[in-house]
């Protein structure tokens, strides 16, 4: 008999879980982006299901820097055309 694999939904769960007391020492506005965070993981269920790597909390945090990575690709070619004083900023959403 196989092992049972945890879906990687279930496991970004847990390690959301893990760092509760973090969070409950946190801002309240801080938790707000602490939860956001998560969200920005979930994201990328099938990169992590497909890297299945040993530690899971990798996985997740580098989901997260990925998509601060694209927010700042937005914004910087936004601050771009601003600079470059075109009217064409369709108002860039994050």
């Amino acid at each position: 008999m196989g092992r049972t694999v945890i879906p990687y939904t279930q496991i970004v769960d847990q390690e959301r879980s893990r760092w509760q007391k973090f969070r409950r020492a946190l801002r309240r506005e801080d938790q707000a982006h602490f939860d956001r965070l998560f969200e920005l993981a979930r994201r990328h269920t099938q990169a992590g299901v497909y890297a299945s790597q040993p530690w899971p909390m990798e996985v997740i945090l580098m989901s997260m820097l990925l998509e601060h990575q694209k927010a700042l690709a937005v914004l910087a070619e936004r601050l771009r055309r601003l600079e470059e004083g075109g009217n064409g900023d369709p108002g860039l959403a994050l």
